[in-house]
């Protein structure tokens, strides 16, 4: 059976916050071992389109999304279309399933981020879902143990991801998995046997942040605001 090593959630310079260019992005991916990777931009789909089209052989990118809801983040994986953002959750994840797409909880309790679990109602949202992230390479604090409790307690998959900003986090933190992961059903059956293989982004790496920001601000690349087109 194939192994695949998958990161299922990556940036580009099409996020608000990150200046790593698309091709940068796919080819720090397939040098460091990746053999898939689901590009999800903030609210957009442009540079998961692009990093498709330059992909090396070797490597399979998936088109996603990380879409701001009224109450959290989602992942949105294996769609073509932009969803736009400042929709419910219910609402957003019906908007993905109608595009064939697989659903992901991003950094479930990330209290510096928009974190859908923080708020215990959100926790009815566990059927609608399709993995959550029980290791997230930039999230600080107890968050990771929380979600793999939370995924564990809930029958869901748990994957590693490196949530990567820069060309340096790219695959820090990434899912080996048994199967081909390159269509929604090869990618549901292998999360059953899913491994997690964990690392952390650096400090000194998340501070380049607030520096993508304040650069993509100046190039008229900022966040999308829920009710403007996707």
């Amino acid at each position: 059976m194939n192994r695949a090593f998958i990161d299922l959630h990556c940036h580009t310079s099409a996020s608000f916050d990150c200046l790593s260019r698309p091709g940068d992005v796919v080819k720090a991916a397939a040098d460091r071992g990746l053999t898939h990777l689901v590009v999800t931009d903030h609210d957009r789909i442009e540079g998961a389109l692009a990093a498709r089209e330059l992909a090396p052989v070797g490597l399979t990118v998936i088109i996603g999304e990380e879409i701001k809801t009224r109450e959290g983040d989602l992942i949105a994986a294996f769609i073509e279309r932009a969803i736009a953002p400042g929709m419910s959750a219910v609402e957003t994840v019906a908007a993905i399933r109608e595009q064939g797409g697989l659903v992901g909880i991003p950094h479930p309790f990330d209290r510096l981020r928009g974190s859908l679990l923080m708020d215990a109602r959100m926790s009815g949202l566990a059927p609608l879902v399709d993995w959550v992230e029980v290791h997230n390479a930039r999230l600080v604090g107890g968050g990771n143990e929380r979600a793999a409790a939370f995924a564990q307690g809930r029958g869901l998959p748990g994957v590693a991801v490196s949530d990567a900003h820069s060309l340096l986090e790219v695959g820090v933190a990434y899912t080996a998995l048994d199967g081909d992961p390159s269509t929604p059903a090869g990618l549901l059956a292998a999360l059953a046997g899913a491994e997690i293989v964990p690392g952390r982004a650096s400090y000194a790496v998340r501070l380049w942040t607030p520096v993508a920001k304040a650069v993509n601000r100046v190039r008229g690349n900022r966040r999308i605001h829920p009710g403007a087109p996707a």
